[in-house]
């Protein structure tokens, strides 16, 4: 009877910490403003294609005015059209976000044209689909000084602006950020590096009065495994990252996630989950960790094995029948400007 009793005033305990959680989560929405967008110059990495167009679709929405930055000018100068048209102020800067010089002629262009950068969001990344055995060290190299260190080193690049206006950071990672997926090995060490470096500037660069708000997604209908790296047996490969990235039921409409990370940067919210799938899956991580490596490690046995050769192919370069049938990863494509 002791041992019930005590059980009951832990449950109790329990729900009365979450009742509490619940009520400072709601003070918090209802006492601290909403930052005010308009007229906020924005600079967004990986503005070109798929969720980074999506989120700089978002941003106009409320007035800011963005400076777009990616590699590919034709695929900026698109962006900016498909911008335009919907009445945004926007300016393109093509560069590469490893390089240094680059980086500082992005923030330059945007205080150029808007007098100061109130918000840096990191949305560019790059990803690889397959087996562990074929990704090589470079790769896991190049995917971490992409994906974790550019957004670093613009972060603090540009925390003197930032300071100034009392700025925000939107720092994109993904689910695959709180728990690693096979075959998205490289992508989920860098993400996992993405959600740490949230947490650490949010903690540090709020007595400046700096915001920092960290986004994990879950599987967005963007259109990006077209521009995917894919790895071992190409085709079979990308075949299954294509289609899961396209099913209605598990992955979520790219403009859903993109009105869904703009509102926690406005709320000021520290880390959000986006998607229902992402929630539950950190979830059972969370309260089942054994259990969820058990099923995590059997999956990966049904997955096309390694190949003999570490060569990589583009998701366009590796397409197959199948892959081109999927209407609804044309539309996300031709959406997403990632055609």
């Amino acid at each position: 009877m002791m041992s019930a009793a005590r059980s009951r005033r832990k449950r109790s305990g329990l729900g009365t910490l979450l009742l509490a959680a619940a009520a400072l989560i709601a003070a918090r929405r209802l006492f601290v403003p909403p930052y005010v967008l308009a007229g906020k110059s924005v600079l967004v990495t990986g503005g070109s294609r798929g969720l980074g167009l999506a989120i700089a679709r978002e941003l106009a929405r409320y007035g800011a005015h963005l400076t777009l930055m990616a590699r590919d000018e034709a695929e900026l100068r698109r962006a900016e059209t498909d911008l335009t048209a919907r009445g945004a102020r926007v300016q393109i800067v093509a560069g590469d976000l490893t390089r240094a010089a680059d980086r500082e002629r992005a923030m330059a262009a945007a205080v150029s044209a808007y007098g100061t950068l109130d918000v840096v969001a990191h949305v560019a990344g790059i990803i690889q689909s397959g087996p562990l055995e074929n990704i090589t060290d470079a790769e896991f190299r190049q995917t971490m000084e992409v994906n974790a260190f550019a957004p670093l080193l613009l972060t603090r690049a540009a925390l003197p602006y930032l300071r100034a206006s009392g700025g925000r950071v939107l720092l994109v990672s993904s689910i695959g950020g709180k728990v690693a997926v096979p075959h998205l090995s490289s992508y989920s060490v860098s993400k996992f590096a993405v959600t740490g470096l949230g947490q650490a500037l949010r903690a540090e660069l709020a007595q400046d009065g700096v915001s920092v708000t960290t986004v994990c997604p879950g599987l967005m209908r963007t259109g990006s495994p077209r521009n995917a790296t894919i790895k071992g047996q190409h085709r079979r490969e990308y075949a299954l990252f294509a289609t899961l990235d396209n099913l209605p039921l598990i992955s979520l409409d790219a403009d859903k996630a993109a009105a869904r990370s703009v509102k926690a940067l406005i709320r000021g919210e520290a880390e959000v989950m986006v998607g229902g799938p992402a929630h539950i899956l950190k979830l059972f991580q969370a309260l089942a960790p054994q259990l969820s490596a058990d099923l995590l490690s059997l999956g990966n046995r049904l997955l096309p094995g390694p190949s003999s050769s570490n060569a990589a192919l583009l998701g366009q370069d590796a397409e197959t029948a199948l892959t081109r049938a999927n209407a609804i990863k044309r539309a996300a494509e031709q959406e997403f400007n990632e055609g």
